[in-house]
């Protein structure tokens, strides 16, 4: 048997789940059930997961999958359904639970990095919700781009770059590179007479050359997202 907020819960993540298909958010749990903080919220989550109402899909942040409904719980009928004869052995027909689509991946968003003249990469202490769909494998993290010097491939200012956490990277990638340890730009690399060039997408600048010793690759751009005012 559910307590009153186990059940309150549960019936959140059904209903938001058929509405949208996605998973609420922690903060979003939290808000719905009245609580004080979110440790309530994983408290009710590791509850409802022991008694096998709900199970979390692995690799992603924000994915319940609901497995059942507590025995109380009327469930909705079909529309225009056709109720089986009075005298028929048929059994009810499943309830399909929808599975939670276009899921998200919360990942680390760490400050704004220049597209432009290198500029300290800031470590921020929020996160990004990302459509898992953008990611691969691997490590990612997310960077506010700054500046309009890639904007020939596509990268405008105020985008966020979703960058796969590496050192290595080939000629013509574009990464995220750390300059003299403590300036990050984002830029194609090429090497060239052990050197690195930094090339913009953008006519008006010019490429940055250093030394190799110079200039360590912190990731390879994975993809982008853009917000529309």
């Amino acid at each position: 048997m559910l307590t009153r907020k186990q059940h309150e819960l549960l019936r959140f993540i059904q209903q938001r789940l058929e509405e949208t298909g996605i998973s609420p958010s922690f903060e979003e749990m939290k808000d719905a059930l009245d609580l004080k903080s979110k440790s309530g919220v994983h408290r009710l989550i590791s509850a409802l997961e022991e008694r096998e109402f709900i199970r979390r899909l692995p690799n992603r942040a924000r994915a319940l999958e609901v497995l059942k409904q507590p025995e109380d719980v009327v469930k909705r009928e079909p529309t225009a359904a056709i109720p089986p004869p009075a005298n028929s052995n048929a059994k009810p027909a499943r309830v399909e639970v929808p599975q939670a689509a276009n899921d998200v991946i919360e990942v680390p968003l760490h400050g704004r990095i220049a597209a432009g003249v290198p500029i300290e990469a800031l470590e921020g202490q929020t996160s990004l919700s990302v459509p898992a769909a953008l990611l691969g494998s691997g490590e990612h993290y997310a960077l506010e781009v700054s500046g309009d010097s890639m904007i020939e491939a596509g990268i405008l200012d105020g985008d966020f770059a979703l960058v796969k956490r590496t050192d290595t990277a080939r000629d013509g990638e574009i990464v995220v590179a750390l300059v003299r340890g403590e300036e990050a730009t984002l830029k194609y690399l090429r090497r060239e007479r052990g050197m690195v060039r930094l090339d913009p997408a953008n006519a008006a600048y010019e490429p940055q050359v250093y030394s190799s010793d110079d200039v360590v690759v912190q990731g390879k751009l994975a993809g982008l997202l853009r917000r529309y005012h």
